[in-house]
């Protein structure tokens, strides 16, 4: 048996881990003990064998191109939502910076006047 097993995009913020069994391949659309209920029979040229023998490449080929997109597409969305994130962050951290900057020199400037002031009264 073979898995696939990849990230699947639902959103920018939301990735799924799937796993998908490749080989082998499971026939689909049947219920239970439906097995044989509605089922047509088709004629192949060439073989049903030689025919499955050249799609089965292609399908393997399709369902890992289609996983690889799907994981580059979470990758991307996930990087994204992290840079936002970042971003944010940065933004914060320049506003508390910028405040604390101000204060620093709010402080230093009235110390300097204070004396300044200081010195004049003592030259009275």
């Amino acid at each position: 048996e073979i898995y696939l097993v990849y990230t699947e995009f639902r959103s920018a913020i939301s990735q799924q881990p799937v796993t998908v069994k490749l080989l082998p391949v499971e026939e689909s659309g049947q219920q239970g003990g439906e097995a044989g209920k509605g089922r047509q029979e088709y004629i192949f040229e060439p073989s049903a064998g030689e025919v499955l023998g050249l799609l089965l490449p292609k399908y393997l080929e399709t369902v890992i191109y289609g996983a690889l997109l799907q994981a580059s597409a979470s990758e991307l969305g996930a990087r994204m939502t992290a840079m936002g994130s970042a971003t944010d962050n940065a933004q914060e951290l320049i506003s508390k910076l910028v405040l604390n900057y101000n204060k620093v020199r709010q402080a230093t400037i009235t110390r300097e006047i204070s004396e300044i002031v200081g010195g004049a009264e003592a030259l009275k």
